[in-house]
């Protein structure tokens, strides 16, 4: 059996959006997860699935489990999706670049990027405007800072991506408690100013070349978000924002980078400044929002990956507009303090401009995945793991 392109991480809506964009094309998509229940798995473009060792508790054994599944199944390219296959991926990129394109970083690059502290350090040399962050290699600090911090302030971990580990401390008293409890899992956090929630969130989406020609670009608004208090975005519209982007570019060139990522900024409501606030050095929860726009980055790798040549695409529909209902939007509902005000806007489900993550007239079995995906945490010891990294 021959395969097209090889997915990882099928759980997540994302992969759903890369399995939907290459499916759609005529392309043959095999997922892969390490549970059976699987959102993209449940999609009708789905054409084969499988089951691989834990990339969390068994890396070793996912990847000899990936390089056995290409050597059986010939593969044009491969896409790893999340944090910890991308990251394997990138480590492991000579050997499985044996079988199939592998549009990754080396991990050296990767592991750069996936820092906030080195990134935010390189951002400040270019002129890129960051928040205000203090680097802290040492906790007996935090009693020398606390009292001069401008409150409130945000602790996050130097490695990670969303809100997995972030804490707000609103005085020196919630500072100290705060850092030693996010200190024993992620070590040495940093300390950052929390900006103005009233400032719009904004992602720039990229895709290089690996020659580090920008191939495609797409920025998109954050309209709403789970953790109300910041994490990932439950809907979002595509826009234009020509400084932001540019900041992105010269950001993700300084890197030397090569395949796709999403660098995001927010705006400093006080002065309008854009200031970064990460990168995610691999592909993003809001990938189906590029998509539906006109910036297609699956398929426009897996041309790539046949050595065509095209012209970098920058055009898209603006003001497109997509949520990510089950079960993101919903939460942010749920938690949002002043969920009245969205009321009725929130329940307009008709709205011909607006998209979803997961819910599909024309493939509709991945919110079965979707609302199977609990069954998982009763029996999967990985799935009971990645819950647990995403909480503190």
């Amino acid at each position: 059996m021959r395969t097209d392109v090889f997915i990882t991480d099928g759980h997540w809506r994302k992969s759903l959006a890369a399995v939907r964009a290459l499916g759609r094309e005529g392309l043959s998509v095999t997922v892969g997860e390490s549970t059976r229940i699987a959102t993209a798995v449940f999609s009708r473009y789905c054409r084969h699935s499988v089951v691989y060792p834990s990339p969390l508790s068994q890396p070793e054994k996912f990847i000899d489990a990936l390089e056995y599944e290409l050597s059986r199944h010939p593969c044009r390219m491969v896409l790893p999706m999340e944090d910890e296959t991308t990251g394997l991926v990138s480590q492991h990129r000579s050997r499985l670049s044996k079988y199939a394109y592998i549009p990754v970083v080396s991990h050296e690059k990767y592991r750069l990027a996936s820092r906030k502290d080195a990134v935010l350090k390189i951002a400040r040399e270019i002129g890129i405007p960051v928040p205000e962050t203090w680097f802290i290699d040492d906790p007996s600090r935090i009693d020398r800072i606390k009292d001069s911090l401008p409150y409130p302030v945000v602790i996050k971990p130097r490695v990670g991506s969303g809100a997995v580990g972030i804490v707000y401390s609103n005085n020196a008293d919630e500072l100290t408690a705060h850092y030693l409890n996010v200190c024993r899992r992620f070590p040495n956090p940093l300390i950052q100013e929390r900006l103005p929630q009233e400032g719009p969130g904004y992602g720039v989406s990229l895709l290089f070349d690996e020659k580090g020609t920008v191939k495609a670009s797409f920025v998109h608004k954050r309209l709403r978000e789970y953790p109300v208090t910041g994490g990932a975005s439950t809907f979002r519209e595509s826009t234009r924002h020509d400084e932001i982007r540019d900041m992105a570019v010269a950001l993700m060139k300084k890197l030397e980078w090569f395949g796709v990522a999403m660098v995001e900024f927010k705006i400093d409501h006080r002065d309008g400044t854009p200031r970064l606030m990460e990168i995610n050095p691999r592909f993003w929860g809001s990938l189906h929002l590029s998509i539906i726009a006109g910036v297609n980055f699956p398929c426009l790798l897996y041309r790539l990956s046949k050595g065509e040549t095209f012209d970098p695409v920058e055009r898209y529909t603006l003001g497109v507009r997509c949520r990510w209902m089950l079960p993101g939007d919903i939460l942010h509902f749920i938690y949002n303090r002043r969920r009245a005000s969205l009321i009725p806007d929130f329940f307009n489900f008709t709205d011909r401009n607006t998209s979803y993550d997961i819910l599909s007239l024309s493939d509709p079995m991945p919110v079965l995945g979707r609302l199977m995906t609990p069954l998982t945490f009763l029996y999967d010891p990985d799935m009971k793991r990645r819950l647990k990294k995403r909480k503190l």
